[in-house]
């Protein structure tokens, strides 16, 4: 015997919870009675837990919706007790779920919070909508049940859920190294786990299964191979006859029916689903990875993420006339985002993120009402608009969040004695022989930095890093004390600390528990970007005297040959320019060292909270230096901000130094310091750079947007900047400098 949960009118099965509600006849709403006065509720959609979700509600034998228009936590207060919770604690608004499918039966639902039924709320009448499914409400309910709440519906949809998925791999593939590829496809059910009927099974289904568990595509498994070693197992089927179109986000969103009960009953075919999966580049082995490098030559990367702390998660990016641009989150659903996933070589998506949620970016918003179907093979493949930057602004920057392969990176290290889980002494693994059981030690605090840092947090799963400390005497020692790494040096990319460098034998000139490494890991971070045009609209050549500039001098702020110059007579030559510096971050960007550490410079009269904020240099074609500048933060502070951020920060009477999220600190033009020393420099073609928090001595979120370049012109009388940009706004093959000369398109600075 089985049970058939298919949906009505071609509701796509998924994780529901289901509840049924009996009014009696005094409480119908007063604008129109329904048919019925049995009501059924259920939480629908992906991605959610058993107690969020889209909310659907059966009424006159058909399943609906409710539209968003006026939701307040009141009605979700209402639903949620429907749905057996006591409470609700959130709501969400433009189908976050999902778009549901059928009529949308009520809108403008107004509830106070005391009624016993939302038939007792103010709406405008069952069926009475001008929504469309993208306006889908959820609720977000409490995880508390209400004492005594039955029902038997709500009981057998919470046993027929479809959460967690995995490939169980046979016997003589059990030593293989992570991740696993190849398997029998188990769901979970209850404390244990089931196999899937594989009748009727194909390379849709097989699709839905790898996107879960973070593959970008499925292959053909050997179905022979394991039917010989299934033959010999006794199996508990919980599904059967799975349909999927292989666009699914989930399997819980595919048709499928349950077996009844806990019985293990006939699966035609007589064994359960296999599924074999193809990794993507980060995850393939390493001979994988040579094999496809060499078959085919690298193409251009027209897709990128920014701003995230885990691996498949970030800012959507797309490149546009090879200038980097980001995505209007108009219309952003879990399809589109699942496109993005694939694409970059991850499994479906697990959120597709609206509202800057990982940052705003800056320069063009190339797509918006981005619609795939879920099968492109690249988010331009889509149905999409192009817009102008009037259309959208970057706080409605689309985000994602992919599902990955599991690599249990994070059971190789560990953090001990911080006060939170989020800090401490960073303990890591080492690898186990013989019998003996595995032991933990010690990384040597020399040379340990924020880059390292941060990619101990991202094996952690703990966010980005806030600080990479070199002691760590002050948290409490653990019995762990043997040094075990040393000399570790990461790019900040990486997955694991095992994927960096560091030396073959352990060197540590400081020895003891309180000189080891240690980190204090945030959810968030900070992510500073200079506004490049602002430079090339400002910059302009001053022949400054020398009697000017003394307290310029003692700041170390001109070229090494001002030394030996004629004070105070003669002059330098100065290429002067304002630099507006942003946070997109998610996170405030605070000096590293306290207040306690400023040093008071008493020519300028202000205080310097880090000892170099910007480098500004002058490169030939090469990169070869030939002229520099450096700025040390003056006062960092909000000089402006975005419209309802409110300033936080501000350096006059000894005041906080930072900057807030959404605002900016503007240096201009005419500032001591706040140029380059150009008067030993011959006439050519150069390049200007400048590089915020140089050193990444405070933690961001991004270090690769924070060098910006222009192209320059110098005939020894004037100057040409032109064509500035973000280190990483342009594509690989338009991020050259030219040597020729700018012409209309440039900016003359005399």
């Amino acid at each position: 015997m089985h049970v058939i949960q298919r949906p009505l009118l071609g509701f796509l099965c998924g994780p529901w919870l289901w509840v049924s509600l009996a009014l009696p006849p005094s409480r119908a709403p007063t604008k129109q009675s329904p048919p019925s006065l049995n009501l059924h509720f259920r939480l629908a959609g992906y991605p959610r837990k058993h107690n969020e979700g889209r909310v659907e509600v059966f009424y006159d034998q058909e399943w609906g919706t409710i539209c968003d228009d006026d939701f307040t936590l009141a009605n979700a207060h209402i639903l949620c007790r429907h749905l057996g919770f006591v409470a609700a604690t959130g709501w969400t608004h433009s189908a976050k779920y999902g778009k549901g499918v059928g009529r949308i039966w009520l809108d403008n639902v107004s509830c106070g919070g005391h009624e016993k039924s939302i038939t007792e709320c103010q709406s405008r009448g069952w069926g009475n909508s001008d929504c469309s499914h993208e306006e889908d409400a959820g609720v977000v309910c409490k995880d508390e049940r209400i004492t005594d709440f039955t029902d038997s519906n709500m009981i057998e949809a919470e046993q027929n859920q479809v959460e967690e998925v995995r490939l169980r791999p046979v016997v003589s593939q059990a030593k293989r190294p992570l991740p696993v590829t190849e398997g029998i496809v188990e769901v979970r059910h209850k404390s244990s786990w089931a196999q899937i009927c594989d009748e009727n099974w194909g390379s849709q289904e097989s699709r839905v299964i790898c996107g879960m568990l973070g593959f970008p595509a499925e292959r053909k498994a050997n179905r022979n191979f394991y039917k010989l070693y299934l033959q010999r197992q006794q199996h508990q089927f919980h599904l059967r006859s799975v349909a999927c179109a292989g666009d699914e986000v989930h399997l819980s969103t595919c048709s499928f029916e349950f077996y009844k009960g806990n019985i293990t009953e006939a699966c035609r075919g007589g064994m359960p689903a296999v599924v074999s999966c193809v990794p993507g580049p980060l995850f393939a082995g390493g001979n994988a990875q040579k094999k496809r490098r060499g078959q085919q030559p690298q193409r251009q990367q027209r897709v990128r993420l920014k701003g995230g702390a885990k691996i498949g998660e970030g800012r959507v990016e797309v490149l546009k006339n090879s200038e980097w641009g980001t995505v209007c989150d108009k219309r952003w659903n879990l399809l589109s985002a699942s496109v993005v996933c694939r694409e970059l070589g991850f499994g479906s998506a697990k959120e597709a993120l609206t509202g800057a949620r990982m940052g705003q970016g800056m320069g063009q918003i190339h797509l918006s009402e981005v619609q795939c179907l879920g099968s492109e093979k690249s988010l331009w493949s889509c149905p999409h608009k192009n817009i102008t930057q009037q259309d959208c602004k970057h706080s409605e920057d689309a985000g994602i969040r992919c599902n990955v392969p599991y690599m249990a990176h994070e059971t190789t290290i560990r953090l001990s004695g911080g006060r939170s889980r989020f800090e401490g002494r960073v303990e890591v693994a080492l690898a186990a022989r013989g019998n003996r059981a595995r032991q933990w030690g010690l990384i040597c605090g020399e040379g340990w930095g924020t880059l390292e840092a941060m990619v101990a947090c991202r094996q952690l799963g703990l966010g980005f890093a806030n600080h990479g400390l070199q002691e760590t005497w002050y948290w409490d020692a653990s019995n762990v004390t043997k040094m075990v790494l040393s000399g570790v040096r990461c790019a900040g990319h990486e997955m694991t600390l095992s994927h960096c460098q560091h030396d073959s034998r352990v060197s540590c000139r400081k020895t003891g528990t309180r000189f080891a490494a240690g980190v204090i890991c945030s959810e968030t971070a900070s992510d500073l970007l200079l506004h490049a045009a602002l430079v090339q609209e400002t910059a302009y050549i001053e022949d400054r005297p020398l009697h000017m500039l003394y307290c310029a001098a003692e700041e170390n702020c001109l070229s090494s040959t001002a030394r030996s110059a004629n004070w105070p007579y003669g002059h330098r030559r100065l290429l002067r320019f304002s630099s507006q510096i942003h946070n997109n971050g998610r996170a405030d960007f605070r000096p590293k060292a306290g207040r306690h550490s400023w040093v008071w410079h008493e020519c300028h009269g202000h205080y310097h909270s880090m000892d170099v904020f910007t480098h500004y240099d002058l490169l030939t074609l090469n990169g070869t230096k030939v002229a520099e500048g450096h700025k040390a933060s003056f006062c960092l502070e909000d000089t402006e901000c975005e419209e309802e951020v409110g300033k936080r920060y501000e350096c006059a009477n000894f005041g906080e130094q930072g900057i807030t999220v959404g605002c900016w600190d503007l240096y201009r033009h005419d500032i001591d310091c706040q140029w380059i020393d150009i008067t030993d420099v011959k006439p050519g073609n150069y390049i200007l750079q400048v590089v915020i928090n140089p050193r990444n001595e405070v933690a961001e979120s991004d270090f690769t947007n924070n060098a910006m370049k222009c192209s320059c012109k110098y005939d020894g009388h004037r100057i040409w900047v032109h064509r500035c940009h973000i280190g990483d706004a342009l594509s690989n093959e338009a991020n050259g400098i030219s040597e020729q000369y700018p012409g209309q398109s440039s900016n003359q600075v005399v």
